[in-house]
Formats: structure tokens, C-alpha cells, sequence
């Protein structure tokens, strides 16, 4: 069964804060990885091998997603 928006937007919530601690309630659609949450290029390699365990889908090499909201889309549209 597919996640909704929300699940897949509270599961990237939580990886986030995971990794960079920032608070589950920063982190929406709109919100950019770079400019709004300070993640570097290294950070964004560990986040996206996260993305790929707990959402089990691939991500193409050198996947670059501007705001949370084009991570979301990608697995959206690419689970099964």
C-alpha cells in the first residue's frame, strides 16, 4: 500500500531530525534542504541512503531535491 504525502513528509520529519537535528515541525513542503535546513552536500548523501532503507525505493545517483515537497514526489511516484 502506498504512503500518503503526510506519512512520507513525518518519515523525511524524522530523518531529518535524525541527522541534523532540526525539529520535526520545521521541516514541510516548502522547506529547503540547503537554505532553510543548513544540510550540506555529505549530510544529504546520508539523508538519501535513509530515504532509500525506510521508504525502499532507489534514488538515481547524484539525486539532488531542492525542497522536502520533491523528495516527497519522488516517492510518491516511484513506490510500488
Amino acid at each position: 500500500m502506498a504512503l500518503s504525502e503526510w506519512e512520507i513528509l513525518d518519515g523525511l520529519a524524522e530523518i531529518l531530525n535524525e541527522e541534523t537535528q532540526v525539529p520535526l515541525e520545521s521541516v514541510g513542503l516548502e522547506t529547503r534542504f540547503v537554505e532553510d535546513l543548513g544540510v550540506d552536500a555529505a549530510v544529504l548523501e546520508v539523508i538519501a541512503r535513509h530515504i532509500e532503507q525506510k521508504f525502499r525505493v532507489p534514488l538515481p545517483d547524484g539525486a539532488s531535491f531542492t525542497l522536502v515537497g520533491d523528495a516527497v514526489a519522488h516517492i510518491q511516484a516511484t513506490q510500488g
